[in-house]
């Protein structure tokens, strides 16, 4: 049995340089494709040329508070308006009409391809820096417009650029003035509301006084007692003069001297008959008696009592409708004690809304006065705007094709494709190159292994051949 020291199989980076070499090829013709490619690609594919130009976004001169801006959120909406209406159909449109843009592909493709073409082409891009530590904040925009030919891709971008600083300064004016509208109209809203909410809460006030007064105490009796005490003096003031006046009337019957004239009569008449003359001159004393009383009636104050009476009567009748009245007001009072904690709550929430109008207000007015100083500023030209500081040149190169990029994607391109073909079909095919793969294949190792003996080449040999296959394995048999 013969021990064989031999290196153990297996080891794929040993073989490596001859596995490549005999799989040259795969190599490279794929290389060779490759940097075909990229050199068809340089030669085909037409260069585009970028211009572009910068912009800045100034600050205001004054402060934000003053003028009512929102900062860079502002800036960023602004400008986001202002792509919209620089990439809108007719505008590019125009552009493509006033340069002659697109000649070849107007004549084969529809406008609409056209437009978004030249909509892919213009590109505004913000840049940001540090705000203080509070986040991003936009400094600036950069604009540019790519192009196959140097010069139209210069006039595109000036006009872009010219367009964009005016659409800027128009907006600011512009917003300004909505604002202030805006905030205008939504004073007088806040002031109408204002103006109805105190209404409402004086009428409330003035319907309720007497329970917002008493604070929701309790109702009293009143004076109802007093007015049937006056009442019933006056019914007997007045009972009374009734009774003098009939008395006063029928005094002729109950005068004193009739009297005593009529008891004499009667006296007389009880002794003597009607022809005695006592009787006679009884009666004679009875006539004049009776005479005499009525001369005296005619002469009492008749007319005093009945106006009395009637003044009596006059106050009954106001005191009556005094304590109506009184009834009536108590009756409302304790009604509407019934409602106080009622009016109490919806007076409470009025007052509640009239105080958050009232700082929806104060808000809204500072923010108008602030919207008023910031429509000045723009006049004056203060507030935030973009300011051109790099304005767009005619591109001396093109921004694409990159020859150098296209080479070196073809290179490595084709390098990479062709070992993957070669180590592909290395681990396809599965070539024995050492003992181990052998054994695996035939289930024992081999007897021995021959090494290649490779000749020395003569000098006078031109050419040099160099083997990168170090050993021949033969199989046992």
């Amino acid at each position: 049995m013969v021990d064989l020291e031999e290196p153990q199989g297996g080891n794929f980076i040993t073989y490596l340089p001859a596995i490549l070499w005999q799989r040259r090829w795969f190599i490279i013709i794929p290389l060779i494709i490759g940097i075909v490619a990229a050199l068809v690609a340089v030669i085909v594919i037409p260069p585009t040329y970028r211009s572009s130009a910068l912009m800045l976004v100034r600050s205001a001169q004054l402060s934000k508070s003053t003028i009512g801006a929102d900062g860079n959120e502002d800036v960023n909406r602004r400008i986001a308006q202002i792509n919209e209406q620089l990439t809108s159909r007719p505008d590019l449109v125009a552009l493509i009409e006033k340069y002659s843009l697109y000649k070849d592909l107007r004549s084969s493709r529809p406008l609409s391809e056209v437009i978004e073409k030249m909509r892919d082409a213009i590109k505004l891009t913000p840049s940001t820096g540090e705000n203080d530590g509070s986040g991003d904040r936009t400094i600036g925009f950069r604009l540019s417009f790519d192009y196959g030919e140097a010069a139209p891709a210069q006039a595109v971008a000036q006009d872009l650029m010219q367009r964009i600083v005016e659409l800027d300064a128009t907006g600011n004016s512009e917003q300004a003035a909505r604002r202030v509208a805006f905030l205008t109209e939504e004073a007088k809203g806040l002031e109408q509301q204002i103006t109805d909410l105190q209404g409402k809460i004086s009428g409330i006030t003035a319907q309720n006084g007497g329970i917002l007064s008493n604070g929701g105490g309790m109702v009293f009796g009143g004076s109802g007692g007093s007015y049937d005490v006056q009442i019933a003096a006056l019914q007997r003031d007045n009972a009374n003069l009734n009774m003098q006046r009939d008395l006063a009337r029928k005094s002729d019957n109950r005068d004193p001297a009739v009297a005593a004239a009529e008891a004499q009569l009667a006296a007389a008449r009880a002794v003597y008959s009607e022809h005695h003359p006592d009787v006679i001159f009884a009666k004679q004393r009875l006539a004049e008696a009776r005479e005499l009383a009525k001369s005296n009636t005619g002469k009492l104050p008749f007319e005093a009592i009945d106006q009395q009476i009637a003044f009596n009567n006059s106050q009954l009748a106001a005191l009556r409708a005094a304590k109506v009245q009184e009834q009536s007001a108590m009756i409302a009072a304790r009604t509407a004690q019934s409602r106080g904690p009622l009016v109490q709550t919806q007076l409470a929430q009025l007052q509640q809304q009239l105080s958050d109008v009232n700082a929806k207000y104060q808000g809204v007015s500072t923010q108008l006065m602030a919207a008023r100083a910031g429509v000045r500023a723009e006049d004056e030209q203060l507030g935030e705007r973009l300011v051109v500081v790099d304005p767009p040149v005619i591109p001396d190169k093109p921004v694409w094709p990159d020859r150098l990029l296209l080479a070196a994607l073809g290179i490595g391109g084709g390098l990479g494709i062709g070992l993957v073909l070669a180590l592909g079909m290395e681990l396809l095919l599965q070539p024995i190159r050492d003992p181990a793969s052998l054994a695996a294949l035939v289930g024992s190792a081999p007897l021995a292994t021959i090494p290649l003996i490779q000749e020395r080449p003569k000098p006078q040999q031109e050419e040099k051949r160099w083997s990168f296959i170090p050993w021949k394995w033969a199989r046992s048999r």
